[in-house]
Formats: C-alpha cells, structure tokens, sequence
C-alpha cells in the first residue's frame, strides 16, 4: 500500500522549505505507516535547513509528530491499525548498551540511522522516483510516514494528537532536562537561558520539580512574558544589560543551583555556567553549530565543584517519559495548549519556519487534519 502525500522538504541549504507530493512506501518487517494528525516545527528542522545539523538534503523534515496507524508490516506484535502514536526522534533498539542501561536517548541504533530507517534503506521518494532522506529517522511532516516501531510510542487515544505531538521533542526536550538530567530539587534556583519552545519546557519542567525560583533569560520581551506563564518568577532581558552573568548573580543572591541553555551558542553555555553557585550544575540543552566553541575556568570545576554537562532530548525513556507527560497535562500540571501559539496547513509550511526563525511562536504546529 503505497501513498501520495504532501511532505515538507529541504531541498538545499540556507534556501526556503518546499513543499512536495511524494511517495510514501508500505511498512516492511517491524514498521508501521501512520497518517499524521499534528507536526511540530521545531528549530531543529530549521538547523537542518542551514547546516547547523548536517542532514545531507534532500530530506523531508520533521521528527515532532503524531497520528493514526493505518498498516503495519511484519512481526509487528505491539502495534495495530487505529493506534495513536507520537514519533521518538531517538530509536530505541533495546539491545545496545545504552538501551540496556536505561538510556535509550543515547542508542547506538539512532546515531547510525539519522537520516533513514534502522536497517538504512528509505521509504520515501520523490515523483521521479528518486531517494528523499528523513529527518532523524521520522520525516514526519508530511501526510504519510513509514517509521520502524522503535521511533514511535503509543499513547492514550483520548489524548488530542496535536498536543500529543509537542511532546514528540520541545516538551520532552526541555521539561526532560530539568527533571530527569539536572533532577532539580524542590526549593532550588534555576536560571534558563533562551525563552523558544524548549526554553518555556525547561522552565515549566522546573516548576513542576519545585525550583522556587525560577529566572527567565532572553532577548525578546515578548518571549519572556510568556516565561512567566510558563512557571518564571523572574525575567532578564540580556539585551539590556551590560554583564548578565553578573546581573544574574546578585539577583539570585550568589548564584543558581541549576542553569539551563537552551539557545545552541556556546557563549551562552559559558553565561549559563558562569552563574552557578557551589556545588550548581549547568545543563546544555540547545544545538550548537559544529564550529561553535566556548572556554571556562577549568580550576572553577574543581574548588567549586561545579558540573557542566548535556542533556540530549531530555535524557528521555520515551515509552516510560510520554506517558507521564500526559498524565501531567492531564492533571493540569503541564502546559501543552499554551505552547501552540500558531496552527498551519502544510501549504503553509514556509510560513511557519519564517515565523519560527523570527521568533514570532512558542511553537508552530502543521495541522493535518
């Protein structure tokens, strides 16, 4: 059962995405086609448009999705036709050490596959008949997508697929990375850097753990009146100071317990560090550039025991993580509806990456349905 879908695609980088009928093949062993209901626009799909992730184009974008399945292919055991799922950008082959460890975000499986299925053939071609690559495995902004099951979990079909669809990416990404990698502390100081979509997770994921002061840090006024919606107590608009780091420091009277960059520059994973108090810990959230460099005082590690580390998708389980999620919007403790500050069709894809890149949404959504 081979499908004709409209896909969004990056055709050459640092050029506008286009949007194409392509062919979607049938599932073949362990795979399952799903319809989309909901697609993100992340800034990572923009990243793959300018080279900041080198995702070699053609590749039909999107890892943020979710919807119905409409055909599984063989051996599929756990899945059906008429299961709602959410697309995992990271595979999740169970059997390497990092699966078996209880860290799948960092399965051997996804880093080989990024930009095709796990055993690396695709099932997405242009009406030419050429190859379209897929983005991080999913390629899932597009009508159709035929992803292998270790890329989806299933979810609860009660759950509205279009905000089910955030939590495929900016929402695990960033309440993820304050509750699971940094594990912050009731009671806690964090300061998050970058108020985009995973900047607003991380701050909420903050809130939910009980940081009790929360600081919000960006350079759009705009995005840091959504901050506070999101759980921030306080904002600080970099733009307007002379040194933040320092700001930052007498505000939270000697430094955080937690800081979180969620902007991709090491300048800022520098600033975010730099306003860590003893024993603090500084997450990088954000994507930087593969040229993009930063320094810190090494010795600062040692005397003041300070950690420096990554969270990459929130050190997420995702069959454990997407449930809770939804549990927690469920009991009106984590915020999806807010997050969708703009819908489009999938013509209309251009316009929702040119908003994405001026900062006009917390996050777009293409809305299949």
């Amino acid at each position: 059962m081979e499908q004709k879908a409209k896909a969004v695609i990056c055709r050459e980088i640092n050029q506008p995405v286009v949007v194409e009928e392509i062919l979607v093949e049938a599932p073949r062993r362990g795979e399952v086609m799903i319809k989309l209901a909901a697609c993100g626009v992340c800034h990572s799909d923009l990243s793959a448009t300018n080279g900041t992730i080198p995702f070699p184009p053609p590749v039909v974008l999107g890892h943020e999705g979710a919807g119905k399945i409409i055909a599984v292919g063989e051996v599929v055991t756990d899945y059906k036709v008429g299961d709602h799922v959410v697309s995992s950008f990271v595979s999740m082959c169970g059997k390497c050490r990092y699966c078996q460890t209880g860290r799948p975000q960092l399965c051997d499986q996804a880093g080989k596959a990024a930009t095709t299925l796990p055993d690396g053939t695709l099932r997405t071609r242009d009406l030419a008949g050429n190859p379209l690559n897929i983005f991080s495995g999913c390629g899932v902004m597009a009508e159709y997508a035929t992803l292998h099951i270790d890329n989806v979990v299933k979810v609860d079909q009660q759950m509205p697929l279009d905000k089910a669809a955030l939590i495929g990416c900016g929402v695990m990404t960033g309440v993820g990375a304050a509750v699971n990698t940094a594990k912050v502390d009731p009671g806690s100081i964090a300061v998050v850097f970058g108020c985009g979509g995973v900047g607003l997770n991380t701050i909420q994921g903050s809130a939910i753990a009980g940081a009790r002061m929360i600081v919000a840090v960006d350079t759009n006024d705009g995005k840091l009146e959504m901050a506070r919606k999101f759980g921030a107590t306080h904002v600080v608009n970099s733009k307007n100071e002379e040194n933040v780091v320092k700001t930052i420091l007498k505000l939270t009277d000697g430094g955080a317990d937690y800081a979180f960059e969620c902007v991709g520059l090491g300048e800022i994973a520098a600033q975010a560090y730099g306003v860590l108090r003893k024993g603090g810990t500084a997450v990088v959230v954000g994507v930087a550039g593969p040229k993009d460099m930063t320094s810190i005082r090494t010795a600062s590690l040692t005397f003041g025991e300070k950690t420096l580390t990554g969270s990459y998708f929130g050190s997420a389980r995702p069959r454990e993580d997407f449930p809770r999620l939804i549990g927690l919007y469920r009991a009106h403790r984590l915020k999806l509806d807010e997050l969708i500050s703009h819908t489009y069709t999938i013509d209309q894809a251009p316009q929702a990456f040119a908003d994405m890149q001026a900062g006009r949404n917390a996050r777009g959504v293409i809305i299949f349905e």
